[in-house]
């Protein structure tokens, strides 16, 4: 299976990217994994709501050229269904057992996601109503795809 991870905005943190890297070696040997990461734009601090429509929908522009006719989209969406390890690992084997291969999961910037990407969604994935850093939301969703194959190929994993 094909994974890319679509990203608003870069990593600054050398944490995070030496986070990302730990797991994106440790998926090499479930999945074909790609991170794309698309420009995030700047948000003034007084920006009305017409202005954040506007940044979300520019980022959501960069967001859909990332996005080919045969992913199957799972946005990252603090609406969306919430599920539990096991849960998430269910849906990952039974989209490959479905004959998806190429599944993209998506990762808005700082205002979220744009009405055009949430419309090619096929499927919102939360995974708290508590909101994230987007640059943290990376690692968690990355070590929540690794553990997910480890779940699906019956090895241990610290629970």
């Amino acid at each position: 299976m094909k994974i890319t991870v679509i990203a608003v905005g870069k990593i600054k943190e050398k944490y995070l990217r030496d986070a990302v890297a730990e797991y994106c070696k440790r998926l090499s040997r479930y999945c074909r994994l790609e991170i794309l990461e698309t420009a995030d734009e700047k948000t003034p601090d007084s920006a009305s709501p017409a202005q954040e429509e506007q940044i979300r929908d520019r980022e959501g522009e960069r967001i859909l050229r990332c996005i080919r006719d045969d992913m199957y989209v799972i946005t990252l969406e603090i609406d969306g269904a919430m599920l539990s390890s096991e849960k998430l690992a269910d849906k990952l084997e039974s989209l490959g057992v479905q004959g998806k291969s190429s599944l993209a999961f998506v990762i808005g910037g700082s205002l979220g996601l744009g009405e055009a990407v949430r419309k090619r969604s096929d499927y919102a994935l939360s995974f708290s109503p508590m909101t994230f850093p987007h640059q943290l939301m990376r690692v968690i969703l990355l070590e929540q795809i690794y553990r997910s194959y480890r779940i699906i190929h019956r090895e241990p994993y610290h629970k």
